[in-house]
Order: structure tokens, then C-alpha cells, then sequence
């Protein structure tokens, strides 16, 4: 079978097959492997039929990207973006979201989606995730019945559980589409100090063999010293271009400047002319940021740098030099392994462990295969080149041996309930739809199989819990949503505190300035390293902090503690300083302000949508218009 002049694999083919039937379909194969060209189909044959399609992506750079690929196959006016803080074009009959954008609307039963015929979830085993992974599962709950879902994953160990647990609540047929052989072969190998490339067994014995050396008159047992980057692409020069992964970006700098330094290759005159016509345009503050006068330091050598610390016009610097081929080693992070669509030749990592945000741990086999995917590029090598540092002091044999032998980690359930999900099930179905409802997630159906129906576990409890509190707090009221409750369940984060500040009437002794404050400290996650050089004492500041102080409910949350802190942030904002005159008060990086603005955007979207006061309204596009103003220079996709 042909698609668009490419001659189809068969687990494609059967894709197919199965989406013309109007079936669900789980795709389980490699990553590179071409599981995009069955959502292609999907889009291709269902405008043609004036029904619309969504594809969901995990991350907003891979969102980002997918709204470019599109755009350019199918035409701009054909393509929308919706990714919380930027919004376009979106009553396109192609939309592409973040899943929390999809599950969103689901829930709320936006009528938008009436019209959906599939719905496209890329990189599904996301459904792992801790924090998140109940995005994914409610996305699916709450999918119309009328809708089909295409779920993509490089490696689903238990598929045909996920397959049966999606037919059971949906009702419909759903079809496993397992593919296990990579188009580009791929070669895993180990780098140790002492023996260079190799394999984990070899280390492993020869960590077996202690050796000993004389210091001061005294023999002493010798560590071999942990491998070096540089030296490990001195050894693979010929298997370039290379992603090399760091779990961290201070690493991902260093590195590359330790590299540069060591002129293993020529500078390029080509980029050095490239870079100069890409920021032409651009705020000639940019090219005074520390991190742009680094890469413009390593990118003419083709070593460069990737990371959410960086602004956009950073990243796509880098991503574009790539696409053309002048980008010879890139030291990134985890998050470049997610699905984007520039793959290597070679995947390095720089270490086998990783930070989660509690400890350090090793990868898991998911995580490492999802990684190691990007090594091999279809049409262009033959095949793909795999080398995970190894320090001894951290080698663990059978462990290491298990997660890069195969992935081995099947999908589990994270579900976990919200306000926002209590809210709008109040909200949208009555107590026997709840009953059913509840009992329709992942973790019930792997707890009790085909009986998941029969069984009240704890998340049964979990409702009734949440249910009690927001009744006591007047969110609910003879089971129905009050003001406040209807309010906060168009709100997907911290809904209690946003609804207690504005669906009551502590808003209304607010000014602008005090909202900013009290938005930013709802989304502000501090870290012990954030430094604020200066903070911005003032009226509106100390007014602020003693209304907080006199209120029952918010004087509780630590949320509101960190608020002299943040006014580094928000006090340049509100005088219209640029956020070049921000960062010069903060340690924080350009891209993580950048970020952390877009999210108090965000907050403030979700505001406007929940309220009916205009005056709030208007005074919520005032703090919007202010963020935006600040961020001019250096926010665009």
C-alpha cells in the first residue's frame, strides 16, 4: 500500500485498516519508525470529509512543532494551536493541544468536540507519569462516544492490557497494533575511562579487578576516574551528528564549552553567517545574555546546546542549524527525546542517572529506549550508534543490564482526582453517572479486571472526601455547584485558593498591582537556588500582605509567603520595565521567567473564562497587557 508516494510498513497498513473501520487503535513500535504517517492519514482523510481532528502532544514544544509540520502539509488557515498561554486559529479543523488542553474540554463537555471524529494522542505512555498521568487517563473517560482515539507509544509491554481497558469504557472496538523492528538498526554500547567503548559486561569484570598503586610508601587500592564527555566524542567523530543527553543544563553549557575548547573540529563560516541573520531582528539585548554569548561561542565549532532554560529564539537557532546539518554534537536534555522530529546518528548519555525531584535514581528501561530512540535517522543512515557513560562507583551490573536490554516497564496507572475533576462531575452528571464514572480509570481495571464495575475502591472515598469539603466551603450546595463552584470548575490549578480570591468578593479591594502579586505567588514553585537580588517594598506590597494575613483561609497557604520575593518579578512588570531589566534581579534563567510568565498568563486566562464580572475581566487584561508587554522581545513559538 502507497500514502503520499511512500510505500507502507504493514503495522501501517494495518493502522490503516483499522481506522477505516472506525476503530480505536494503540500503535506500539520504535520511535523513528513512522507512527506519525498513520496520524497524517487520519487528518487527510477526515478534512476531506469536513470533520475535525486532535492531536494531542505531551509537551508545548512538541506541540509547537506539530503546528508547523501541519501548517506547511496542509495550510495554515487548516491548522490551530491551543496550548493554554498561546492560542491560534482555533476553529481549525486540524487542532493541535497539550493533552491538559483536550482533557479540559472533555470534561467540561465543550460542545466544540462534537464534531471531533478521532482524537490522536502522541507519546501515550505518558500515562505513566506521576504528576501528570491522569490527564491521560481522564481524556480518555471523558472522550465523547462518538469519538476514536489513535494512541502512539515507541513501546507499550502490556498494549493489549491498555487496548482492553479502553474497549470495556468506551464500548467500541480497539485494535493493538504491535511493531517491534527498527527500521535503523540500532547498536547499544557502554564507555568506561579505562576501556573506551565497550560492553557492561566488560566493565563489570574488569570492576572485579581492584587495582592498587603505592602512595607513601603504602599500597592503596586505585578508583578509575569517571569517563569524559570530550573523550568519548574524540572516539565517535565518524558517527556524528550526535545528541548527547545531560539530566542537567548547567552540564549541557559546560560541556559544550569543554568541547569547543578542545577545537576537535573547524569553525564554520556558515553558521557564524546564519546566526547573524537570525537575530538581526531581534533585541540586541539578547545577544548580551550570558547563555547566547555561550552558544554563539560553541555553535560556529557545531557544538551546541538545548534546554528549557532557553528562549525561543534560542532553541530554534539551534533546532534550525540542526535540521541543515551543521550541528555536529548537541548537549541536551531529557525533554528534547520526546517525540521531536530531529533525530541523530549517535545518542550519548552522559550518565545512566537521573535527578526526579526527591533523589537520584537510575532510568528506567522506558526511559532509556525513549532516548536512545532518537539515534538512527530513516532514509539517511544505515544504522544507529547508542553509548551510556558508565562510572564504576555507580555501576550496578543486573540493573543496568535489564533496562538497556529491552523496555520492560508497562504502562501503570496514575490516576489521582482533582477539585477541578469533582467539580465539573458534579457539575455535568448525576450520582448514578458518577458511580459508573468513578470506577472507569486505569488503576481500578488493573486492580480488578473485568469486575473493575463491581468494585467501590478508594476512589470512591476520594470523591465523597473532596465532595464534603467543597460543600463546607460553599462551593457545593445541595449538590449542585454554587457560584463559587461553577467559578472553579473552569480552573485547573490551585481551584480553591483562585476561587476563594476571585469568585468571592476579596478581589474587589484589590488594585492591578495586588492581583499580579497574588496570581504569581499562585504560580511561582520556588527553589532553594533562586536567588532575588532585590526586592520591591512597597504600599500596595504591605497592603496586600495584610489582607492575606486577615483572611481565614489564605493566611494557610504557603503559596502567599514567598510574596516580598516575587515582587523582583512583578514590581518591574507593573512599572514596564523589559524582562532583560527583570533578569538582571533574579538567578532565574531567561527561559524559566519566560515560562513562568506565560503560566501566570495562563492563570489569568482561565480567570477571564470562569468570571462573568467585566470589571474583573478588565482589569485581568490589564495585568495580561503588562506580562506581554515585558515579554515582547523575547516571546515568540
Amino acid at each position: 500500500m502507497e500514502y503520499k508516494g511512500l510505500t507502507l510498513d504493514k503495522f501501517q497498513e494495518d493502522a490503516i485498516k483499522s481506522i477505516d473501520a472506525n476503530h480505536s487503535v494503540v500503535v506500539s513500535a520504535p520511535t523513528g519508525s513512522g507512527k506519525t504517517l498513520i496520524a497524517d492519514y487520519i487528518i487527510n482523510q477526515d478534512i476531506k470529509k469536513g470533520s475535525k481532528v486532535i492531536y494531542t502532544a505531551p509537551i508545548k514544544a512538541l506541540s509547537n512543532q506539530k503546528y508547523k509540520e501541519f501548517s506547511e502539509d496542509y495550510g495554515e488557515k487548516n491548522v490551530g494551536l491551543l496550548t493554554g498561554d498561546i492560542v491560534k486559529n482555533p476553529g481549525a479543523p486540524i487542532l493541535i493541544m497539550t493533552t491538559e488542553i483536550y482533557r479540559n474540554m472533555a470534561i467540561a463537555n465543550d460542545p466544540f468536540l462534537n464534531d471531533i471524529r478521532y482524537v490522536v494522542f502522541d507519546e501515550i505512555h505518558f500515562i505513566n507519569d506521576i504528576e501528570r498521568g491522569y490527564i491521560w487517563e481522564e481524556s480518555i473517560i471523558f472522550s465523547k462516544p462518538n469519538v476514536r482515539m489513535l494512541c502512539l507509544s515507541a513501546t507499550i509491554p502490556n498494549a493489549d492490557e491498555f487496548a482492553e481497558w479502553i474497549r470495556s469504557i468506551k464500548k467500541h472496538k480497539v485494535d493493538v497494533i504491535k511493531h517491534d523492528k527498527r527500521s535503523v538498526p540500532l547498536h547499544r554500547n557502554f564507555y568506561d575511562s579505562e576501556l573506551g567503548i565497550t560492553t557492561l559486561e566488560n566493565i563489570d569484570d574488569a570492576q572485579d579487578i581492584p587495582k592498587f598503586a603505592r602512595i607513601r610508601g603504602r599500597m592503596r587500592r586505585q578508583y578509575v576516574k569517571a569517563p569524559s564527555a570530550v573523550s568519548l566524542v574524540k572516539e565517535i567523530t565518524d558517527k556524528l551528528p550526535c545528541f548527547f543527553f545531560t539530566f542537567s543544563r548547567a552540564k549541557c553549557e559546560k560541556l559544550a564549552v569543554e568541547l569547543m575548547k578542545k577545537r576537535l573540529f573547524d569553525s564554520n563560516s556558515e553558521i557564524v553567517s546564519f546566526i547573524r541573520r537570525k537575530l538581526a531582528d531581534a533585541a540586541p539585548e539578547i545577544s548580551q545574555l550570558k547563555s547566547m554569548k555561550t552558544l554563539r561561542q560553541t555553535l560556529p565549532y557545531g557544538i551546541a546546546f538545548h534546554h528549557a532554560g532557553l528562549i525561543p529564539i534560542m532553541k530554534e537557532l539551534v533546532e534550525e542549524l540542526f535540521g541543515m546539518g551543521l550541528i555536529k554534537v548537541l548537549f541536551t536534555t531529557e525533554t528534547f527525546a520526546v517525540g521531536i522530529n530531529m533525530p541523530a546518528k549517535t545518542v550519548c548519555f552522559e550518565s545512566m542517572r537521573k535527578f526526579d525531584g526527591i533523589n537520584f535514581r537510575l532510568l528506567n528501561s522506558k526511559e532509556y529506549f525513549q532516548i536512545a530512540g532518537r539515534a538512527g535517522r530513516r532514509g539517511i543512515d544505515k544504522e544507529g550508534f547508542v553509548y551510556a557513560m558508565i562510572d564504576r562507583r555507580d555501576l550496578d551490573y543486573k540493573q543496568l543490564k535489564k533496562i538497556t536490554t529491552k523496555d520492560v516497564d508497562p504502562i501503570k496507572s496514575q490516576f489521582k482526582l482533582s477539585v477541578n475533576t469533582v467539580l465539573n462531575l458534579i457539575d455535568q452528571h448525576s450520582n448514578k453517572e458518577i458511580d459508573e464514572i468513578l470506577c472507569k480509570n486505569f488503576y481500578t481495571f488493573q486492580k480488578y479486571g473485568k469486575d473493575y464495575d463491581k468494585v467501590k475502591d478508594t476512589i470512591y472515598y476520594t470523591f465523597n472526601r473532596i465532595k464534603k469539603k467543597l460543600t463546607k466551603m460553599g462551593y457545593v450546595k445541595d449538590g449542585q455547584l454554587t457560584h463559587k463552584g461553577e467559578f472553579s470548575s473552569k480552573i485547573y490549578a490551585d481551584e480553591i485558593l483562585t476561587g476563594e480570591i476571585f469568585a468571592t468578593d476579596f478581589y474587589k479591594q484589590l488594585n492591578e498591582f495586588q492581583i499580579l502579586v497574588l496570581v504569581a505567588c499562585l504560580a511561582y514553585e520556588p527553589r532553594e537556588k533562586t536567588i532575588f537580588y532585590h526586592k520591591f517594598p512597597s504600599k500596595f506590597l504591605s497592603d496586600v500582605s495584610r489582607i492575606v494575613a486577615k483572611d481565614d483561609f489564605l493566611v494557610k497557604s504557603k503559596r502567599f509567603r514567598h510574596m516580598k520575593h516575587i515582587s523582583g518579578l512583578v514590581d518591574p512588570v507593573y512599572h514596564g520595565k523589559s524582562i532583560f531589566d527583570i533578569l538582571e534581579n533574579t538567578s532565574l534563567l531567561e527561559g524559566d521567567l519566560l515560562r513562568f510568565f506565560r503560566q501566570v498568563n495562563d492563570r489569568f486566562r482561565q480567570i477571564k473564562t470562569a468570571t462573568h464580572d467585566e470589571r474583573l475581566k478588565d482589569m485581568v487584561t490589564s495585568c495580561q497587557n503588562l506580562i506581554n508587554d515585558s515579554m515582547k522581545d523575547i516571546d515568540i513559538i
